[in-house]
């Protein structure tokens, strides 16, 4: 007879999260495969962490990837190595085998985008699949009222997708998902000094400035950084030095995508629900609500109140524990 354990997959363009029954987060590593594609087939040397460290060292035959583009999978075959790699680790030491998972999905995919997350999750070992919508997980996660008839409105802005979400009922009412987040801030801080320093950087250093400096509204204390990559004029290594306004600038048209999501479902929300929003505001989760001053430039934009959500970027997956502890496995039918 095979036993089952319960665990939740936050399964993110940037990083994957795992919780499981009664344990809470057990696993956070980023959404990275190393592969060896000198072997026939390619085979997998290192999963999460240890493969992110790969990318942009690897030596010819060993390619570091992200098997996930705008939060839907990109690579179906090494999404399932990545996933079984995740879910053994979840399981060491358990005399369960074969959980059964709930995993998270964009509120807007397509159907062939839901059974491709579906069936992957099957070839990794899974035992029975749901799947729950990212907006509700991080709306449940975030301790909003999701069930009540009363309006609640969710942005969730992770590494691939910015969903915008209203929430009444135990449903979505109405939603709006972009594919920018934060690999498109981080992609246009990479263009912004390619194109007004003539300096090449990478997508980790980008990450690196936008962590130091980035922000989205003026804040006390900016400042600047040194940086360094390759100048295009010459091709030799160079350094610049990179001020807040300038990363400022360079966010500014994703940024202004996002604050259109926005606009776009206030704008499809029923007139009862936007009084309760009026009230009650907007809550930031996921990763990328973490620049600074994104809450002070939605609130400009909208007129709304906007909060950041207490850890958001655990909010997700905190949601998906929730819905495990009740056992709302079937909350979306996988």
């Amino acid at each position: 007879m095979l036993f089952s354990q319960d665990i939740g997959i936050d399964l993110g363009t940037g990083n994957t999260l795992v919780c499981a029954k009664n344990k809470g987060i057990i696993i956070r590593e980023p959404s990275v495969v190393a592969v060896d594609v000198k072997l026939s087939p390619a085979r997998v040397v290192a999963v999460g962490e240890e493969a992110k460290q790969m990318i942009g060292r690897t030596p010819g035959s060993i390619t570091a990837v992200k098997p996930l583009k705008d939060s839907v999978i990109a690579d179906y075959d090494i999404t399932a190595d990545m996933l079984k790699s995740f879910m053994k680790k979840a399981m060491s030491g358990s005399v369960f085998t074969r959980p059964r998972v709930l995993l998270c999905i964009p509120s807007i995919v397509t159907e062939v985008e839901r059974k491709a997350v579906h069936d992957a999750a099957k070839a990794a070992g899974a035992r029975y699949v749901s799947l729950i919508e990212a907006p509700m997980a991080a709306a449940i996660g975030a301790g909003l009222p999701v069930a009540d008839a009363k309006g609640s409105m969710i942005v969730d802005i992770g590494s691939g997708t910015a969903e915008t979400a209203v929430i009444a009922l135990g449903d979505i009412v109405a939603s709006r998902s972009v594919k920018t987040a934060g690999d498109a801030f981080d992609n246009a801080i990479v263009q912004y000094i390619k194109k007004n320093f003539n300096l090449l950087i990478g997508e980790r250093t980008a990450e690196e400035i936008k962590i130091s400096i980035g922000s989205a509204y003026p804040y006390e204390g900016e400042g600047a950084v040194s940086v360094k990559g390759r100048n295009l004029t010459d091709g030799l290594p160079g350094t610049v030095e990179v001020t807040s306004e300038d990363i400022r600038q360079a966010l500014s048209d994703p940024l202004n995508q996002i604050i259109e999501a926005i606009r776009l479902t206030l704008e499809k929300t029923p007139p009862e629900l936007s009084g309760d929003i009026i009230s009650s505001g907007i809550i930031l989760t996921g990763g990328s609500a973490l620049l600074r001053g994104l809450d002070k430039l939605i609130e400009k934009e909208t007129g709304m109140t906007v909060t950041v959500a207490d850890k958001p970027v655990d909010c997700v997956v905190t949601g998906i524990a929730i819905c495990l502890q009740k056992d709302t496995l079937n909350i979306v039918n996988g």
